[in-house]
């Protein structure tokens, strides 16, 4: 498996979690409280960060 796929697969799975409970935080707006949408914020960057640098790698190990 090249380097970088792991990294970039979890990321995909993060960010698509985070994606959800922000979705999950904007229906249900009159029960929301004010931490609900910065986790899935939170949750959102760390997937992307992972898709970023895992797509780093593999672009290096391309090369």
């Amino acid at each position: 498996m090249r380097e970088g796929m792991i990294p970039t697969i979890l990321g995909t799975g993060v960010t698509a979690t985070g994606v959800a409970l922000k979705g999950m935080s904007m229906k249900n707006r009159q029960d929301n409280n004010d931490l609900m949408p910065m986790i899935a914020a939170g949750i959102i960057g760390f997937g992307l960060a992972h898709i970023v640098l895992g797509t780093i790698d593999l672009v290096e190990d391309n090369g």
